[in-house]
């Protein structure tokens, strides 16, 4: 946050991602606040004036924050907190409270009392005290600061972060007409207040945000009216382009859609196997250049998996004081919220509950949470998830190596079951070449990447200045990556793995996997509305790789039975089957060139893509499962008409995923290493 008014008072305030956006209405901040830099950002390195600043100090003031606990804690202590905040370049304050050795309520009321300033609880405020307007309320979560109404004057609370406590020590004396119009508060007690008095607007912003500010990118519904009049439109839609391919010629719509079939299996193939830029390991960041990293996890019905997931993400190899843990969770998911309760209390982890309007979807629990995201960058986990320790430094690498351009930091994804079905170990192959392979292969094509849907990491700013994730698709990440490349962004891979656990009986696998394709329906949907603008946003290579990878896999899923059907009844002569009004398309001739081409591509690719992903894993002894491939696809056909019907009739319904079933090692185990000789990144 900058604020830049010297004369007194200010018409406005930036967020922390340093924009121009107006974000408080007049009048401004207390004056002093002008001369201290960026106190609340969610930048954690904000450049070298206040270094210097602080080594002009004596070293009898390294730390006046602490000062207000002289006598409360043994000397030792502060001195060690003082020690560490100078390694990490935050406030000594950070330091103890964020190690839980002191609440930040108790260490605030100190600090307000030993510089006669205000604490503030909220207790007797409401929403019309508070003078933001509801799209500036998330600007307050974002900063820590509040103005209220105390009787016709207004007030400025701050939940200090960072370095904002010891420059408090300081500029007070020099702005001492200030206390009168400044207090602090906890940052939890600040965040409960918005939450509660902008309940509205938050809720608002979740799950309609993108869709008010680019409607055209959005997958909600563009016309109101009843549920039935929406399902009447997409129902006429999707039977007007099954029934297209029976208008023209039938050898020419053959030839397109076996074209676009091949056309998807040769790009997976490209893609897995171009060549890939490959970095030398990058040097160590010093943890004091470390930025403030939001870690979030949406989670529901997870219960089980709650304890290994907090062991997991506390696994991370980054300073606590500068980890931000952010769990969200649906309202009427007691069972989570009840395990949640039972674990240790952590000063950097916070645990929200979304808004309980529809859509009822992940990105919507995703976008309440990126309304309190304190970090520069933010990564995304599933519940299962159990990311690499040093995932978050190697995706700041990865910022640092390819640009601002650079928004997204794709981490690879790995299943790690130790009790696996057929299912489940073709599964394993499946993720083996997809994030291992094939979308680093994306990347270095220069092609939009239809992201996995964890072990994201993102620029927040630039998060925020796209709308966030859109909630009405049901896979968000896909669509993510393509509006990243629309705004002029890039997404990069990185080899860091997060591990996963794959379904092991069909009856879960289904729902997940129809879930992803009715997403790729929305994704492409949505893209195409414009194709035109499409082309001049992302290029030709964008187009064909949405079309390729997103309607790829959703076309090859849908028409693999015709071709398998086709096959067989040339084979057994079944002629007199064929309807009437089918003749001219489902005449049993005998194959041509074209049609085996098609089969023998798809089953190339697949083949070759799960053995090169599974030999780089170090699990070939799990390639017997590729051998069942054909039936493989079966299942994704049933997948694929599964989720066109629900485009049709429930398309926002998110349909859960049942975790915790196979057996997997312990969070912390050692696991097992991709052979990887150098330390790659993929651009």
């Amino acid at each position: 946050m900058v604020l830049t008014d010297r004369a007194g008072l200010h018409e406005t305030m930036t967020d922390g991602g340093g924009d121009d956006e107006a974000i408080a209405p007049s009048p401004g901040p207390p004056r002093f606040l002008a001369a201290w830099p960026s106190p609340v950002s969610n930048d954690n390195h904000q450049g070298d004036e206040w270094c210097e600043a602080r080594d002009s100090q004596s070293e009898a003031i390294a730390a006046p924050e602490l000062d207000c606990l002289r006598g409360v804690l043994a000397p030792a202590l502060l001195h060690a907190a003082a020690e560490r905040a100078k390694d990490l370049d935050i406030g000594a304050d950070r330091v103890l409270i964020q190690q839980g050795l002191i609440d930040e309520e108790a260490y605030l009321r100190y600090l307000t009392r030993w510089l006669r300033l205000g604490f503030e609880d909220f207790g007797e405020f409401c929403r019309t005290d508070c003078p933001l307007e509801d799209a500036q309320i998330p600007s307050a979560t974002a900063t820590g600061i509040v103005p209220l109404r105390v009787d016709d004057e207004l007030v400025w609370v701050v939940a200090p972060r960072r370095l904002a406590s010891h420059r408090l020590c300081g500029l007070l004396d020099d702005y001492p007409d200030t206390r009168p119009r400044l207090r602090l508060a906890s940052a939890a007690t600040l965040e409960t207040f918005v939450a509660r008095q902008g309940d509205r607007a938050l809720a608002n912003i979740a799950s309609a945000d993108l869709h008010q500010r680019h409607p055209m990118l959005s997958a909600a519904p563009r016309k109101a009216g009843p549920i039935w009049r929406q399902r009447l439109r997409r129902g006429a839609c999707v039977a007007a382009l099954l029934a297209l391919p029976f208008f023209p010629d039938p050898d020419v719509t053959t030839t397109l859609l076996a074209a676009w079939f091949i056309g998807f299996a040769g790009l997976r193939l490209l893609a897995c196997l171009w060549p890939r830029p490959t970095l030398p390991p990058s040097p160590r960041k010093p943890d004091a250049k470390l930025p403030t990293y939001t870690v979030v996890a949406a989670l529901y019905r997870e219960a089980d998996s709650v304890g290994p997931l907090v062991e997991a993400l506390e696994a991370l190899d980054y300073p606590r004081e500068k980890l931000d843990l952010i769990l969200v969770i649906e309202p009427d998911d007691l069972a989570t919220r009840a395990a949640l309760a039972r674990i240790k209390r952590r000063p950097h982890l916070r645990v929200l509950i979304a808004p309980a309007v529809e859509p009822r979807t992940k990105p919507k629990a995703l976008n309440y949470a990126l309304a309190f995201a304190r970090g520069s960058f933010i990564a995304v986990y599933d519940a299962e998830d159990r990311p690499d320790p040093d995932q978050l430094r190697a995706a700041l690498a990865a910022f640092d190596a390819t640009g601002r351009k650079t928004a997204c930091v794709q981490a690879s994804l790995c299943i790690d079951n130790l009790t696996h079905s057929w299912l489940s170990r073709t599964f394993l192959a499946e993720y083996a070449g997809q994030f291992d392979l094939f979308l680093p292969g994306l990347a270095a094509l220069g092609l939009p990447l239809p992201l996995g849907g964890t072990s994201n990491h993102f620029r927040t700013e630039v998060l925020r200045g796209i709308g966030g994730w859109d909630p009405h698709n049901v896979t968000e990440d896909a669509d993510l990556g393509f509006r990243l490349a629309r705004f002029g962004h890039r997404c990069v891979t990185i080899p860091s793995t997060t591990y996963e656990e794959a379904p092991i009986a069909f009856r879960n696998w289904l729902p997940q996997r129809a879930r992803w394709m009715k997403g790729w329906i929305q994704t492409w949907e949505v893209h195409m509305r414009h194709p035109i603008r499409l082309w001049r946003e992302i290029g030709w290579r964008g187009v064909v790789g949405l079309n390729l990878v997103v309607g790829g896999n959703v076309l090859s899923a849908l028409a693999y039975p015709l071709l398998v059907l086709l096959a067989v009844m040339s084979a057994a002569d079944w002629a007199d089957l064929v309807p009437v009004w089918l003749d001219g398309w489902l005449e049993p001739a005998a194959p041509s060139a074209l049609h085996w081409l098609t089969i023998a591509s798809g089953v190339a690719s697949t083949l070759v893509v799960g053995l090169l992903g599974l030999a780089r894993r170090r699990q070939l002894r799990h390639a017997g499962a590729l051998a069942l491939t054909p039936l493989y696809w079966l299942c994704l056909s049933v997948a694929a008409w599964r989720a066109l019907a629900q485009f049709v009739w429930c398309p926002y319904r998110w349909d859960k995923t049942q975790h915790g079933v196979a057996r997997r090692p312990h969070p912390l185990a050692p696991k097992p290493k991709a052979r990887r000789q150098r330390w790659r990144l993929s651009a």
